[in-house]
């Protein structure tokens, strides 16, 4: 049970972070410490703001990483109203990527650009992309990642006429995968024959120690088939509503612009907002000009932002020296 909900990588984590941070966290104890660690993984919110590498180092880091990037950017997918379907803002590769960089500052680009050429197929990789086409191309993109290089390998093996009998074993990271380009005397645009695809791909998920799709739906996608190219299967992929399900980050694409709780949240800021807006200006200014100004207490969160705002604060105070120096 351990080894398979990664609660090793957890535990390492926290400890990381109680170690790094254990000036800030000794206000707060170190029960509570690791009561809000484990509550923040359990709730997905763990991931925000943290390094790519602990963004992709297990199956639901993952999928916190596209509910959260869901949630936060949803409204992105409609204008023109809260919940209007008139119009949708398209964006492009790069903007997505700015998107996804500020919930965590390296994510790399080459996946984004994978994405993207999933709904864009040979389109230049500039033109503009709806969000719900984005986001379930990246969905499948990001969090089968290993297994997608796989099977591109495995679909090359194939063109080239080769019948892969082993599984191949991803050796780098997934933000750095090698491509394999088709041989000459073969057109990719004929694709292969689904059937043999699919045992070779049913043998690599057998196998395989990456998060794979069921293979029962890759089994129904590819038999309905002759044959079938890479970017046909990824598209199939993208938009078969039984692995979204089966992966559990995303709404179906009905439900996609939907979010109840989130929406009661923004309704509440909306309301505190509006309720300091509109404040007596004649005597709100009197109070101001004779009440002492006082700093409100700050609460420390024992996270990584903890830290990022102690290198922030470092390097602004060294722009101050500067600012100081010059002056001088």
């Amino acid at each position: 049970f351990a080894a398979q909900r990664h609660v090793l990588t957890y535990m390492e984590d926290a400890v990381s972070q109680l170690l790094e941070n254990r000036e800030d966290i000794s206000q707060y104890g170190i029960a509570r410490f690791f009561t809000e660690y484990f509550n923040s993984v359990r709730q997905g919110t763990h991931i925000l703001f943290r390094e790519f590498s602990f963004v992709q180092a297990t199956p639901h880091n993952r999928a916190s990483f596209l509910r959260t990037f869901w949630r936060c950017f949803r409204t992105v997918g409609k204008n023109g109203g809260k919940y209007s379907s008139i119009c949708c803002y398209l964006l492009t590769a790069q903007e997505y990527h700015c998107l996804l960089q500020l919930l965590c500052p390296d994510f790399p680009m080459e996946l984004t650009q994978k994405a993207a050429r999933i709904v864009l197929m040979d389109d230049a990789m500039d033109c503009l992309m709806s969000f719900s086409d984005f986001l379930f191309a990246f969905q499948i993109q990001f969090y089968y990642s290993e297994f997608l290089e796989s099977v591109a390998a495995i679909y090359q093996d194939l063109l080239a006429g080769k019948n892969p009998n082993t599984v191949i074993v991803p050796t780098s990271s997934s933000g750095q995968h090698r491509q394999r380009q088709p041989p000459n005397d073969c057109n990719p645009l004929e694709g292969v024959e689904a059937s043999l695809f699919y045992q070779c791909l049913e043998s690599l998920c057998d196998r395989s120690k990456y998060s794979c799709p069921p293979s029962a739906l890759v089994k129904e996608m590819l038999s309905s088939v002759q044959r079938m190219t890479f970017y046909e299967f990824l598209m199939a992929l993208a938009k078969d509503q039984g692995i979204n399900r089966a992966l559990g980050a995303l709404p179906d694409k009905g439900d996609l612009f939907l979010d109840p709780a989130m929406d009661q949240e923004l309704e509440k800021l909306v309301a505190q907002v509006s309720g300091l807006s509109v404040s007596g200006p004649a005597s709100s200014s009197a109070d101001t000009a004779n009440t002492p100004i006082r700093n409100s207490p700050r609460i420390n969160s024992p996270w990584k932002p903890l830290h990022h705002r102690r290198k922030m604060d470092a390097e602004s105070e060294g722009s101050n020296e500067e600012t100081d120096s010059s002056e001088n």
